[in-house]
This record gives C-alpha cells, sequence and structure tokens, in this order.
C-alpha cells in the first residue's frame, strides 16, 4: 500500500512538474526583443505582412519585435540565419510559399528543408491567377488552351525568375493543360508585368495581389482563379475547378516558423498571439485591401501544409526538368 502511495506521488509530482514547466517556457515568451527575419527585401508581400504581424506581436506581448530583412542567394541566406538561431522563440522566420519550392529546386541548401523549422502557423494565403495581355485573342482558358496548341511554344509565360511562383505556376499549367509555352524569366514582378502589358510576353500567373490593379484598370485580362474558391476581389473570374481543371489550386502563402528545437510550448504561445493579432479588425482591413484572405491556423496544420507544399512542387519540379540558375 505505501508502494503504491509513493508511486502515485511520483507521478503527480511528475504531472505537475512538466505542466509547471510547459507554462513557465510559454510565459517567457516576450521576456526579450523578438527578432523576425525577412529572407527578402523591404516592400514586398512577405515583408508588409511580417511588418504586419510584428506590430500586433509586439503590442501583445509588450516587447519589441523587430523585423530584419536578410536577402541574398533566393531567399537562403535568410533561411539559413534563422535556421541557426537559437532555439528559445526569441528569432522567427517569416516563411512564404518559396520556401517549399527551394527544398525540390537548390541543391546542397545549409540545412534540411524538412525538419530545420517547426511551423507556428500559416498567417495569410492568396490565391493566384492566369492573366494574359488583352490583345491575346482568348477570352477564357479553353480558346488560350487551343491558342497553344495550334502552335506550340508561340505563346510566352513571363515569371520573375526561375524558380520563383510565377515560373511554378507556368509550369503547372503546361502540365495540367498539355500545352507547350515559352518561359521568358526576368529579374523580379516589375520587369514582367512592364513586358507583359507591352505584349513581349502573353500569359502570367501571378498572385491575386501583384496583379489586381491592372486587371481592374483594363491593362491585363483574367482568364481563371488557380484557387478552391473564386476571389472576393475578382468575383467575374472563374476557377480552375469550375473551368473544369481540377487540382490546379495554386495558394501563395506567408507564415511563421522557429527554429527546430523550439519549445512546444513557446510554439503554441506564438501561435496564440500572432494569430489573435491577424484577426484584428485593423488587420483583417489592412490584408483585404491586398487582397490577403487571414488562415490562422495551428502548427500541426502549418506543418501539413509545409510538408504537402514540398512535396507537390519537388515533384514538379522533377517532372519538367527545371533547374536552379
Amino acid at each position: 500500500m505505501q508502494r503504491s502511495a509513493r508511486w502515485l506521488g511520483f507521478l503527480i509530482s511528475v504531472t505537475v512538474t512538466s505542466v509547471l514547466s510547459a507554462s513557465a517556457q510559454a510565459q517567457v515568451v516576450g521576456a526579450k526583443p523578438i527578432t523576425v527575419i525577412v529572407p527578402y527585401a523591404t516592400g514586398g508581400a512577405t515583408d508588409i505582412v511580417a511588418r504586419m504581424v510584428a506590430q500586433q506581436l509586439g503590442t501583445r506581448l509588450g516587447t519589441p519585435v523587430i523585423v530584419e530583412n536578410r536577402q541574398g542567394g533566393g531567399g537562403v541566406v535568410g533561411w539559413n540565419a534563422a535556421a541557426r538561431a537559437a532555439p528559445d522563440g526569441n528569432t522567427l522566420l517569416a516563411m512564404e510559399m518559396s520556401y517549399s519550392i527551394s527544398a525540390g529546386l537548390t541543391p546542397n541548401l545549409p540545412y534540411n528543408p524538412k525538419t530545420a523549422f517547426i511551423p507556428i502557423n500559416t498567417a495569410v494565403s492568396v490565391g493566384h491567377v492566369l492573366v494574359i495581355n488583352p490583345a491575346v485573342p482568348a477570352k477564357n482558358i479553353k480558346e488560350l488552351i487551343a491558342l497553344a496548341k495550334a502552335e506550340p511554344g508561340k505563346l510566352n509565360f513571363g515569371s520573375g525568375g526561375t524558380g520563383t511562383n510565377t515560373h511554378l505556376g507556368g509550369e503547372l499549367l503546361k502540365a495540367k493543360l498539355g500545352i507547350s509555352m515559352t518561359h521568358v524569366p526576368y529579374r523580379g514582378a516589375g520587369a514582367v508585368l512592364a513586358d507583359l502589358m507591352a505584349g513581349q510576353v502573353q500569359v502570367l500567373v501571378s498572385a491575386v495581389s501583384t496583379t489586381l490593379p491592372l486587371v481592374q484598370a483594363g491593362k491585363l485580362r483574367a482568364l481563371m482563379m488557380l484557387s478552391d474558391k473564386r476571389s472576393d476581389v475578382l468575383p467575374d473570374v472563374p476557377t480552375a475547378a469550375e473551368e473544369g481543371f481540377p487540382g490546379l489550386e495554386m495558394n501563395y502563402w506567408v507564415g511563421f516558423a522557429a527554429p527546430q528545437g523550439t519549445p512546444q510550448a513557446v510554439v503554441d504561445k506564438l501561435n496564440q498571439e500572432i494569430n489573435a493579432g491577424l484577426l484584428t479588425p485593423e488587420s483583417q482591413k489592412r490584408l483585404k485591401e491586398m487582397a490577403f484572405v487571414p488562415v490562422a491556423n495551428t502548427p500541426a496544420q502549418a506543418a501539413q501544409l509545409l510538408e504537402s507544399e514540398i512535396n507537390r512542387w519537388s515533384t514538379l519540379i522533377k517532372q519538367q526538368g527545371i533547374q536552379a540558375e
């Protein structure tokens, strides 16, 4: 009987210690300034989302949250810096779609892209849209397919560079629709949009937020949404599934992650506070202006999305024979 009582006491002690330890870990979040690494220059979508989240998170935790832009190597410099940071919740990564693409595109990465980070959440997402120069004689996707098949390779699709979401979007179209188009890479979104409006390239797959003003101004024609539902800002543009092409869904997403080894209690606390900040009226208004939709999911859901994205883009990259420049 005494032995059973001692055993029960031991179990209670272990349980209480574990609960207190988890609570203590969660409470230290924000005890020191937090750095959010953005692996790109200021002003892009990832940077804007990161700064909005940093402001909200800092207010909620009562501590400075600093955004640090560590650009270079197509994102690798920033990703590697975040992966090597101490796993204490004081250094976070603004992770987005390009991270999942690089896992299958870039050989010999200085970190393991599948295990280097613990996803905290998927913060926001926005669907991609297929747009064309208005001079192209196609009013819908079926007419564009007919044009591409009539003269294989004549249609050019632009991108912001090899391995970008805009490049993978065009390759996804080629693979799923069975058409031939010529890829023309540019150095960034601004250059490809300029040539698309000038007619130097005819086709582009891009996040809605990038092309929306030009579509609304009539300078580009939107043919199809590569998302599971229509966009609130482009309600008249049908989805790929509605046009008879399921499997073309493609969302640009931005989330946050911590270095592998960060305590789960810290990850959960950050998830709670970041998500709460995303759902404030101020944040929702700002996101709507950018055509982003708040996701604010759990760490487990974010991890599932990351794994799915890495597998999907790695498969397409191998199938299409895409190589990093």
